[in-house]
């Protein structure tokens, strides 16, 4: 007698079932399994459960048996683990180059992957903070535009907006069109860049992606990085961002400072390895390191006060002193 439709599909079912519903904290048994079959309208034995997990077994699943809570099955080959999902949840939500819609639509498709009792644990700490977020939909399509003209080498067309104030004191948005020549994707600064040329000047930009629309691809060569950067065979993404101060462009040198210990654990999370310690004092140390210099630069010593002072070149540090002035001009008005 040929199986039913239902008993065919029984192991897919079971498997779609334990991917769902259990998880280590709840197992189930083989009546709970039943049940869940039976809303599918597929109606088995105890006996042909066991089997059909036996299969699924010998076919590669980790199916775990176990006896506390309580004595039943719970499925361990998930593509993440618990952690992994959440630590994506909380970077989808915490990237505002991500709209509100998007944000939803990947966390719940993330959420897809847990069981029914981890989903509602995670239910309980969702938060979307609406007020950060950008509203730009096409982010995404350009996302594969650009990285598709990159890895072809192409120019691109595109439009790039910026805030200003109108004459009824109205934030509205400003826009110009360019043509580029696309070189890297780079997060940082909680925001989502295209490094680019501007074939005008001998020079890397950076454009925020949430501000970029009506991307198109040409059919025109791109300029070789090469000629506007440090980098000859290929782009080093990795090594550019480090170098690069909140997106800011500047001419790369290298730069001696004289930093408080206290200071280590800031300026090891922001060189990574690549400083050179030249000396090392009481309540202090003495490093160098090649960046760019430029206002993101200026904005990043500032910030540490009396803790940390360039020691070279002078061309940074009359950029500080400049800054330092301005800041006391306006307090003195």
């Amino acid at each position: 007698m040929a199986k039913s439709k239902g008993q065919q599909l029984k192991e897919v079912a079971i498997l779609d079932i334990l991917k769902t519903y259990s998880d280590e904290e709840k197992p189930l048994n083989a009546n709970e399994i039943a049940e869940k079959l039976a809303e599918k309208e597929i109606f088995v034995e105890r006996k042909a459960i066991y089997r059909g997990i036996d299969a699924l077994i010998e076919y590669g699943c980790d199916i775990i048996f176990t006896r506390t809570p309580k004595a039943g099955y719970y499925i361990l080959d998930k593509i993440f683990e618990l952690p992994e999902i959440y630590l994506l949840t909380d970077a989808v939500q915490a990237a505002s180059f991500i709209t509100v819609k998007k944000t939803r639509d990947l966390v719940k498709k993330l959420d897809g992957m847990l069981s029914e009792g981890e989903r509602k644990k995670r239910e309980k700490g969702l938060y979307i903070d609406n007020g950060h977020k950008c509203e730009n939909e096409e982010i995404y399509y350009n996302i594969d535009a650009l990285s598709k003209a990159i890895g072809e080498r192409k120019k691109v067309s595109l439009t790039y907006s910026v805030r200003t104030i109108d004459g009824n004191r109205k934030i509205i948005f400003k826009s110009k069109e360019y043509k580029v020549s696309p070189y890297a994707l780079i997060w940082q600064n909680e925001h989502y860049y295209l490094v680019a040329n501007n074939d005008k000047y001998d020079n890397l930009m950076h454009i925020r992606l949430d501000r970029i629309r009506r991307v198109k691809a040409t059919k025109e060569p791109w300029r070789h990085f090469s000629e506007v950067s440090i980098y000859k065979d290929f782009f080093d993404v990795a090594d550019y961002a480090s170098k690069s101060f909140q997106m800011y462009s500047g001419e790369l040198t290298e730069v001696k400072f004289r930093c408080h210990i206290s200071l280590l654990e800031q300026v090891v999370d922001r060189f990574s390895d690549k400083i050179f310690i030249t000396n090392v004092e009481a309540d202090s140390f003495i490093f160098s390191v090649k960046v760019n210099l430029s206002s993101g630069l200026v904005n990043w010593i500032l910030q540490f006060g009396s803790f940390i002072k360039v020691l070279s070149p002078v061309s940074l540090t009359e950029m500080i002193k400049e800054r330092i002035s301005a800041v006391e001009a306006v307090y003195e008005e």
